[in-house]
């Protein structure tokens, strides 16, 4: 019987993991696949490698890889974008691969595509995504695209240790139908807890608990450069092996030349929350766990609130770890699992599991890929390239000499407003590609061939596009119209993914480290956009007399005037946008010939905007703004774009003043009286608790050489009052200080014993924040408050 015709011959299911290695008669491939019964190993075996080198190579390659076996160079009818025919290289091992593309680099002979892992190219030419079919006959083992929907099962990792990471305490574990931490200890054990004699014992009971639970995805916080990574070392210094694959191999945790750390488990996904957040575009002024968690969750951690670097108050996590371990071990396991079931749930709050799953399934990368905007653009272009008789250009040789300016960000206008408008560009940059047809294939056949004129399209920096052969405007069209029924479905991860996708485009046409990177592509971007924001805000004032205050990249800001009727606000802006929308139509057809994709829409509205001045100077600032956002519901939100309240590096006390005082001023309220109490306060010290600075120590200390900024200076006073008390002062790279400015100078704030420099806080911190809106009413802090600032 053939095999394809058994029922069992095809499977689906959803690629976990990847992995390539040399077989016996070529390259394996073996891919986990997630199915609704547990996951299964499929191996594709007798694979190449491929990569292109040019014609005019060919010859002198023939000759550097006659001692070499085990590949075949063929000429191929293919081409660069810059019309240089190519051949193809094909190699039977990695190994071999390796050996070629390390000789010609030697010899300086250009390639093409050598970078991508054979592996993932063979997923690639496929248009495999996420889901994947199985086809087994009598000629082996094939995959296929398939839409899959995996129910994937997720366990939360946390561990805690010494504070030199040399001893592991517990290792906490949750998931759905799991809720467990394993302690060294010798207690009494609890459903949810287990006590170990020692740390081999823990390990093995970690090792045996992952494989009865069998999950398809880790989760956890920093889980690879800090859990995984304690893990294995300790594993191989207490000679253990950590067998977590499912095909029972160990786990290899290894740091790349970057210092980035990975995590290889066969047949499981190890995910960080975040990288995993700052991948969805997640924003936080902090990403520790305990930060997070009481954004999204409302709630922290069990211990070390106040603090992550030890210069809070009293003992820091580490110390207070270590304490809790040697007086109540079960507190200590307790504080373990809410760790973990706090990643749980953020996964679960900000829904990143569905969203990695639709990345996966729109752009076949894998789950655990960081970032990969270039990736993701290459699975999508190069297979479709290639069925145009093109292959990618050497990595990142474009045009580079031309000139391509980023996003246009329009002079500001400064004042305290009334009625101002937001119009808003919908997925500017990719409207642009779409509409102006900007493609490195569209390029390539509008510069390098016999086009018709009548079919070519300007662009900038000498960038011609060909009307008819386009690749990358279909790609954005289908994903606009998948992130439009995404929309209709209220499909919120799906529609992220498909935006952070789509704004990518320009990033991997822009960068000088993308395969793909141009100028006459990326000038021809955003120099478009600068024209369609300088023409949209004349349009504006030409036919209807506003005044636009400002511009960013995709945005205008029209000021009604301050007697435009309020109701009457929304109505005015939904009627701009409709003008333009029409205008931008005629236009690019009159121009162009050009159907016109740029939607404008209308946004927001500011019953009350301030766009500042830039600090000692009359001009107007960029990216920083606030106002009272009205919204249709007429409910208001005071929104704060770039200024202090926003930023980490000022004090709770400037960032809280700047908040109630622009609060009173956009509601017509008394001010005066509120800026003198304060400054009361700050002298009689009922706000000391609002003065602390806090700032990440960026390279080790001992690094700051030439200059010491205050937290440095507060650092290096910290570590010496830490020695003199006999503790050991650990303050690395990546820690937070926390310090005050005293009439002696920065102090650690868990250390500081000078008084307060209040003369400084008023100078630095609340001059600055109060000085910015006051300018437009005619008044500053230092004459409303002269005769406080005497009493200093």
């Amino acid at each position: 019987m053939n095999p394809v015709c058994e029922p069992e011959a095809q499977q689906q299911g959803f690629i976990l993991t990847r992995q390539q290695s040399d077989g016996a008669d070529g390259i394996d491939f073996t891919f986990w696949l997630q199915q609704n019964n547990g996951a299964v190993s499929v191996t594709v075996t007798g694979q190449e490698a491929i990569l292109f080198v040019f014609d005019r190579d060919a010859e002198a390659i023939k000759q550097l890889l006659q001692p070499y076996a085990g590949w075949r160079l063929i000429d191929l009818d293919l081409k660069d974008l810059e019309q240089q025919s190519v051949h193809g290289l094909y190699c039977r091992s990695l190994q071999t691969l390796r050996q070629i593309t390390d000789l010609l680099n030697k010899h300086h002979i250009p390639m093409i595509e050598e970078d991508i892992r054979p592996v993932d190219r063979y997923l690639m030419e496929r248009f495999i995504q996420g889901g994947v079919k199985v086809v087994r006959s009598h000629q082996g083992v094939q995959l296929k695209p398939s839409e899959y929907e995996p129910r994937l099962k997720m366990l939360s990792l946390d561990i805690e240790t010494t504070m030199q990471a040399d001893r592991v305490f517990s290792i906490g574990l949750y998931g759905g139908g799991i809720s467990r931490v394993l302690i060294i200890g010798d207690g009494q054990d609890e459903p949810w807890l287990r006590y170990l004699p020692d740390e081999r014992a823990l390990l093995s009971a970690f090792v045996s608990e992952v494989t009865a639970f069998d999950p398809d995805i880790f989760i956890g916080w920093n889980v690879v450069g800090f859990d995984f990574r304690v893990l294995y070392e300790r594993s191989k210094r207490l000679e253990i092996s950590l067998k977590l694959g499912r095909d029972n191999s160990t786990v290899q945790v290894i740091q790349s030349a970057q210092g980035k750390w990975f995590c290889r488990i066969a047949g499981r996904v190890v995910l960080d929350g975040i990288d995993t957040l700052k991948g969805a575009t997640f924003q936080f002024e902090s990403f520790s766990l305990e930060y997070v968690a009481n954004q999204l969750l409302e709630r922290g951690k069990l211990l070390g609130h106040q603090s992550d670097n030890g210069f809070g108050n009293g003992l820091n996590k580490g110390e207070e770890i270590q304490q809790v371990y040697r007086d109540n071990p079960r507190q200590l396991a307790e504080y373990n699992l809410e760790d973990c079931r706090l990643v749980w749930d953020i996964f679960a709050k900000a829904q990143l599991l569905h969203y990695l799953v639709e990345r996966s399934n729109l752009t076949g990368l894998a789950l655990d890929k960081v970032g990969g905007s270039a990736a993701a653009f290459d699975n999508q272009y190069l297979p479709r390239l290639h069925r145009k008789g093109y292959v990618a250009p050497v990595y990142a040789s474009g045009d580079s000499d031309l000139g391509a300016p980023g996003g246009f960000v329009m002079d500001s206008r400064p004042g305290l407003y009334k009625q101002v408008l937001v119009l808003d560009f919908k997925s500017l940059y990719p409207s642009i590609i779409r509409t102006f047809i900007v493609d490195p294939f569209a390029l390539a056949e509008g510069t390098g061939t016999d086009c018709d004129p009548d079919d070519l399209v300007p662009g900038f920096n000498r960038g011609i596009f060909s009307r008819k052969s386009t690749i990358l405007p279909g790609i954005i069209e289908r994903l606009w119209q998948a992130r439009d029924r995404a929309k209709a479905e209220q499909n919120k991860p799906l529609s992220q993914a498909i935006k952070i996708i789509m704004n990518s485009f320009y990033g991997v046409l822009g960068s000088n480290v993308c395969r793909f990177f141009d100028q006459r592509l990326s000038g021809s971007i955003t120099l478009r956009g600068h024209e369609i924001l300088n023409r949209t805000r004349d349009k504006i004032e030409q036919e209807f007399g506003y005044t636009v205050i400002y511009g960013d990249t995709d945005s205008v800001f029209v000021w009604l005037g301050d007697d435009f009727p309020e109701p009457q606000a929304a109505a005015e802006g939904a009627k701009l946008a409709r003008f333009l929308n029409r205008w931008w139509v005629e236009e690019l057809q009159q121009r162009f010939s050009l159907p016109c994709y740029l939607e404008l829409e209308y946004e927001t509205h500011y019953r009350r905007f301030l766009m500042p001045t830039m600090r000692h100077s009359e001009k107007g600032t960029k990216k920083r703004y606030a106002g009272i956002r009205l919204h249709s519901d007429a409910t208001e939100e005071t929104v704060f774009k770039g200024l202090e309240t926003v930023r980490s590096d000022w004090t709770l006390l400037a960032r809280r003043v700047q908040r109630e005082l622009y609060q009173l001023i956009f509601t017509d309220q008394p001010y005066v009286e509120y800026i003198k109490q304060v400054v009361a306060d700050l002298k009689s010290g009922k706000l000391d608790h609002e003065l602390v600075y806090r700032k990440r120590l960026r390279r080790p200390l001992e690094q700051y050489i030439k200059q010491q900024p205050p937290h440095v200076q507060a650092a290096h006073k910290a570590c010496d009052t830490l020695q003199k008390q006999g503790k050991l002062g650990r303050i690395s790279a990546g820690m937070h200080i926390e310090y005050l400015i005293t009439v002696n100078g920065p102090e650690p704030l868990q250390f500081a014993s000078s008084p307060i420099n209040y003369q400084h806080y008023l100078d630095r911190q609340l001059a600055p924040v109060v000085d910015t809106i006051l300018v437009f009413l005619g008044q500053d802090f230092e004459s409303l408050c002269a005769p406080q600032f005497k009493l200093f």
